[in-house]
Order: C-alpha cells, then structure tokens, then sequence
C-alpha cells in the first residue's frame, strides 16, 4: 500500500508532467478538422484530456474521441476524395434543410456503435439549439449519434433533428465555442480551439506555405469546380421547387448561361451564419477565458471545403504546439512541485 506522502507525490509529478486538460471544440465546418490535429499534439506531448465538450464539428470529433474512434475517423476523412464527398451529400426537398445527414451519419454510426454518453470513459458534452425555443440544449447522457447529429444541423442546410419535442439544430446558433460546461471538471487547464476566429485574414497556403501537396491535392481546380457544380446545380433544383426566395426573380439568363444567384444568395446565408458564430465566440472567451486559446482564422478555408482534411489536420498540430511552447513557458514545472 503506498503511503500518503508518497502518494502526495505520486499526484504531484502525475500533474506537473501529465497536465489534465478540459478541452473545448467550437463549430466551424470543415474548419473543425483542425481539433484532431490539437487533439493529436496533446496526446504526443503526454497532456491528459478530462473531458471535452463541442459544438457543431467540435461536437463530433470530440464524440468520436471520447469513445475512441477518432483515428478510425481520421483514416476515413482524410481517404476521401472529392466524388467521395459529393455522394455523402444526400440532397432532400425538405423545406427544413436541403441536406439529409443521413450517409454521412450511417458511418458515423458504424463507428459508434450504440454508445452512450454515460458510457464514455470521459465527460462530454454536445451543444445543440432549441429553435423554437430558442435556447441552448446541452447532451450529457442518452445516444452519443443523436447528440452529434443534433449538434451539426446547420440551419436551412442539414434537417433539424426532432428530439422530445423540441426542434434542434447546430449548437453554433447560440453557442459555438462551449466553454462553460468545461469549467466544472477537474481539470489543471482549460484548452479552448476556435476555427472561427477573427484575428487573421490568412489562408491555408499563407498559414501553411511549406505544405507539400499531393497529386491528389495539385488536381483540385478541375476535381473541385466539377464537384461544386453538381451541388449547385442539385441546390439550385431544390430552391427553385421550395419557391426559397418568394418569388424573386432570378438574373437574366444570356446565350444559355446558368444563372448561379440563387446559390449566391445560399453562399450570403451561411457566410452570415460564421459571422454570427465567430462573433460570439469572442464574447464566450471574454466571459470564460481558457488557460489556452488556438484560434483558427476563418479564412483559412470555407466551411464545406472537407477535402482538405489533411491539410487541416496538421495545421491544428501546428497551431497547437506553438501555444502549447507559450505556456509551457509561461508556466515552468519547477522542482519544488516535484516534491
């Protein structure tokens, strides 16, 4: 049996060398690929996660951590190529999202399994909207696969989930970076990843000049245009029947040209939505500032550019050992904790 001191030791070197870390993943799309980059270089550098709450993107990757699937999920996104992607969009003519979910959340589920999160070996916590009452929802118990997908409803682009009787949609709505759930567990330092963040007009090449592009990557104008214009068109399809812009006329069409405005006007609609989203993040990091805040620039790349996963992945290992280095050296171990 180990003595009190000894113990009283044993504690101390476990939390001076392995920090204990409640980490926060905020909403931003394709953007939120980053998390598993901040997740990879923290496991690397031998910090501890405690408990992780997200919203939106952060909501699921954080799940699949959580319940230990996430490099299952990273060989899967970062396989993909860009007719991959476009056959997981599951284009329905619903008039309260034009995306299902649904192919995307059958591998998801795959990989899940049915589990709980009060199975999951960790806490979590998963953001979601009320709309119609307009009011946070946060999951901490039940079905790990319903909270994420109530988490990445995007408004007007995913369907909602119906969920006891309320309305849910993405978390982002009100609350994309969850730092307040993260505040009540034991934890040495509270890591916070927002992929919305205002701070920068950077791109992915600005933030990542040294990157070395695949021949998968150097073929992306022709692949990516081609795969934008399917979704377009199918988009196009599916406002044109729900009569999205009531009534309002569509540009005039010359020598056969597709007018893309009503895309347009869907391009204006979920712009708007990241700028609410990184707004407000700001004010949650001014109410609750972490011990560590990476921010991602959100002109690092659009919200539904999920081709770049690799990309991305490592940018957020990058982005997080530069302010891991800070802390560290802000925040030394010395040898008197030691003892």
């Amino acid at each position: 049996m180990t003595s009190k001191g000894a113990a009283g030791k044993s504690l101390a070197v476990r939390s001076a060398h392995h920090k204990r870390v409640a980490l926060v993943l905020g909403s931003g799309g394709a953007r939120g690929y980053a998390h598993i980059g901040v997740i990879e270089e923290l496991e690397t550098r031998g910090y501890e996660i405690v408990g992780v709450s997200g919203c939106s993107m952060g909501a699921l990757v954080g799940g699949l951590y959580a319940a230990g699937k996430l490099k299952e999920y990273r060989d899967w996104v970062t396989g993909l190529d860009y007719f991959d992607l476009f056959r997981l969009v599951d284009v329905t003519w619903s008039p309260m999202g034009a995306i299902k979910g649904e192919r995307v959340m059958e591998v998801i589920k795959g990989m899940l399994n049915g589990r709980t999160i009060e199975s999951l070996p960790i806490p979590y916590t998963s953001v979601a909207t009320d709309l119609v009452n307009q009011k946070e929802v946060w999951f901490q118990e039940g079905s790990l696969e319903e909270a994420i997908r109530a988490s990445i409803a995007v408004p007007g682009v995913i369907t909602p989930v119906h969920h006891r009787g309320r309305t849910l949609v993405d978390g982002g709505l009100l609350n994309p970076l969850p730092i307040t759930p993260a505040v009540a567990w034991h934890a040495d330092l509270i890591l916070a990843v927002n992929v919305t963040a205002q701070n920068s007009q950077a791109t992915l090449d600005d933030l990542m000049p040294d990157w070395n592009k695949s021949d998968k990557t150097e073929t992306e104008p022709t692949a990516l245009r081609d795969w934008m214009q399917r979704i377009r068109g199918r988009a196009g399809q599916l406002l044109d029947r729900l009569n999205f812009w009531d009534g309002e006329d569509a540009d005039p069409r010359q020598d056969g040209e597709v007018s893309d405005t009503r895309w347009g006007k869907l391009d204006v609609m979920l712009q708007s939505f990241e700028i609410t989203q990184a707004a407000l993040s700001q004010y949650k990091v001014a109410g609750y500032p972490p011990d560590i805040l990476i921010e991602v620039p959100r002109t690092a790349c659009g919200g539904y550019e999920f081709h770049k996963a690799s990309q991305l992945i490592e940018l957020g290992r990058r982005l997080a050992r530069d302010k891991v280095n800070e802390w560290e050296q802000l925040n030394p171990v010395h040898q008197g904790d030691l003892d």
